[in-house]
This record gives structure tokens, sequence and C-alpha cells, in this order.
């Protein structure tokens, strides 16, 4: 017997903590039963609806995609844009986004029906390293970098990138191109690093998650993780 909301994210239909909510919410009913307590267990044998849905036990898949501009990290949009899904019409298993990039933010994704794998990828304390390439307006000063690596306010609490180069500058078109890793999952995270410190963002493209890379990859193709891939990422994010 285990926690609904574990089987829930077990079965890949969304994270544990989403899996949380929907239970809070009266959206779980176990064998005919609506369910609102979180301490609530049961097992694959037991009959578990999610907003409807009958959910089963499936084989864990896990993929790194390389996300195109100009698509949402969700699994259907109300607005009628494209979603990272619809990269993935030849995968029959219900997969979702760990975590996000925005909508005009390019680079590597990871998409899985693992949710605990999901919830320790994503969670702040683990620390997994992600690193960015942004594009801003403006010249970056080695003092505005200074700010940036010893932290600076966002949301009450200090943000330290875990580093931060200036790569390029370039005066003629008054833009630098600066490089960032951050592990804090904050949303707009690099964004908002750099407004704190007096640029706007142009592009931005996340290069590396933990230690996958996107080499191999054209924007909008993907690729299965292996499992020695898997086991390393599960393992940084139990190690923290």
């Amino acid at each position: 017997m285990e926690r609904l909301q574990k089987l829930i994210a077990e079965a890949g239909y969304c994270s544990r903590r989403k899996a949380e909510e929907l239970i809070k919410q009266g959206r779980v009913k176990l064998n005919g039963k609506t369910i609102t307590e979180l301490g609530t267990k049961a097992s694959f044998g037991d009959e578990i609806l999610v907003e409807g849905n009958l959910i089963e036990y499936q084989e864990k898949e896990y993929y790194l995609f390389y996300k195109p501009r100009g698509v949402v990290c969700t699994t259907k949009d109300d607005k009628g844009r494209k979603t990272v899904l619809d990269f993935f019409d030849d995968v029959t298993k219900r997969i979702y986004p760990v975590g996000r990039l925005d909508y005009d933010t390019t680079g590597l994704l990871l998409l899985t029906n693992d949710g605990e794998f999901a919830n320790l990828m994503m969670h702040p304390k683990n620390k997994i390293d992600k690193f960015y390439v942004a594009k801003v307006r403006g010249i970056v000063t080695g003092d505005e970098v200074k700010t940036l690596k010893s932290g600076v306010i966002i949301d009450n609490k200090k943000i330290r990138p875990s580093r931060v180069k200036l790569k390029k500058i370039d005066k003629k078109s008054m833009t630098s191109i600066i490089e960032i890793t951050i592990h804090d999952g904050i949303n707009h995270e690099v964004k908002r690093l750099m407004e704190a410190v007096g640029h706007e963002v142009i592009k931005l493209k996340r290069e590396m998650f933990g230690f996958l890379t996107l080499a191999g990859l054209k924007s909008g193709e993907k690729r299965m993780l292996t499992t020695k891939e898997v086991k390393q990422l599960y393992n940084m994010g139990m190690n923290k």
C-alpha cells in the first residue's frame, strides 16, 4: 500500500505535488469514494479515478527534448498554441514536462511519466544546475556581474546563481551575451536576475540540465534518456 498521491505520480498522470492538489480539490476517487485526505493509502489493484480518468501503472519513460521558440510547456493550451506534446505524437505514454521553459525560451527540457523523478528534478533543495545562455539589451559591466554573483533579492529571497560569466559584448548593437547557471527553480529566474541589474533578456536558451546537453539534437528533436543517465539524475537528486 502506498499514499494515493504517490500512486498517481507513479502512474504518470502528473507530479506528486500536483496529485496532492487534485486530492485536496476533491477531484480524486478511490473505489467510488471521493478522497480529500492526503494520508489515504491504496494500491494499483484499487480503482483510482483522477478527474474521471482511470489510473493504471505504466512503464517509465524519460525524454530529452530540444524545445523550439514559440512552444508552451503544458500538456494542452486553451489558446490553441503549439505545446511540447505536439512533438511526441509517437509516444503512447502519458508524459509531461519536468518544470517549464517560457514560451520564447529554447533549449533542453525533460519529459517523463515518472512523478517521483519529476519531483526530484524540480525541487529547489536538490540544487540541480541548469545552464543558460542569455542575450540581453545593453552592455553588462563587471560590477553588474559581481552583483549577480553575490546574489539579488527576488520575492524577498536572496537568489545567488551558481555561476555567472560575461561571454561577449557588442557595442554596435548594444547587446551582451551572458552565461548563467541556476538551481533555485523560481519562475522566470534568469530574466528576473538580469532585470535586477537593469538588462532585458532578448533571447534565452537552456543548454544544460545537470550533466545533460543538447549534443546531437536539432531544435524540435528528442531522444530517450539511457538507463545510466536516469540513474545518474536520480543520484543527483537523492544525494543533495
